[in-house]
């Protein structure tokens, strides 16, 4: 299953968003979407799931237009993770990531056997089984990433787009989220991430996906396209890079 998002251009009130973006996430890879505030990141992930409709272009999930498949149809075949990620009321953990398996026609309070079976193995795979009959209310911001991670795997979708997934985590936190996007992706599926964490982004990813100013700026492996200079035309910073190894020194 991939998803091939081809020549997306997005407007809103006359003014360009994103223009002319084309990229594809397939099973296997964890792809890192990076750029600055405003680049359109958020809005290329929201076109290419079908939430919004571009002006230009097409997207395409396995071989169907995303655009006319139902809401239902489409989180079978991705995962999202949004960039906020409210909860009407603070259920319970489990429930939370019971949430996942809506895509399958389940319901709170009544799983069925396969899916039930979906649910603890997302809570075995984040490693959330001891807050399992916790209220989110009563968890720290790394527990809930790590809830929210767990009700995407229950899905079990062949792929996953996350928007931000570990923004005002600690360190400790972020490596943890990263480590369970990895072993999804070991597991055959595949995950594409906005991150603003460079040096993160190097240790994670397979590939990078690079924007500014609503355009694609280049796409490729982190050994291919991490480069000094491509750090400050994208983010106007300046910095030293080894490799796939990045300090950042300040403002340009």
């Amino acid at each position: 299953m991939n998803l091939k998002a081809e020549n997306i251009t997005v407007r809103a009130q006359g003014v360009t968003l994103v223009k002319d973006a084309s990229f594809k996430l397939k099973p296997g890879e964890l792809v890192a979407l990076l750029g600055p505030n405003g680049a359109g990141k958020t809005t290329l992930l929201r076109a290419s799931l079908g939430l919004s409709k571009p002006a230009e272009g097409h997207v395409t999930l396995g071989k169907d237009e995303v655009q006319t498949l139902s809401p239902m149809q489409r989180a079978r075949r991705v995962s999202y993770l949004p960039q906020i990620r409210p909860l009407a009321w603070p259920n319970t953990v489990r429930d939370v990531v019971a949430l996942g398996r809506y895509s399958h026609g389940a319901s709170l309070g009544r799983l069925k056997a396969k899916d039930a079976d979906a649910v603890d193995a997302a809570i075995d795979a984040c490693d959330i089984a001891a807050l399992s009959h916790r209220k989110t209310d009563t968890l720290s911001g790394g527990e809930l990433a790590r809830v929210h991670c767990a009700r995407a795997f229950a899905a079990q979708a062949p792929l996953l787009i996350a928007d931000e997934p570990v923004a005002a985590l600690d360190p400790r936190h972020q490596f943890r989220v990263m480590d369970l996007l990895k072993k999804y992706v070991r597991n055959g599926q595949g995950a594409l991430v906005v991150l603003h964490d460079i040096a993160l982004a190097a240790k994670y990813a397979d590939r990078f996906i690079w924007m500014k100013d609503g355009r694609i700026q280049a796409q490729g492996t982190p050994e291919e396209t991490l480069t000094e200079e491509r750090l400050a035309q994208i983010y106007g910073v300046k910095s030293r890079v080894d490799g796939t190894k990045v300090v950042i020194e300040g403002a340009l």
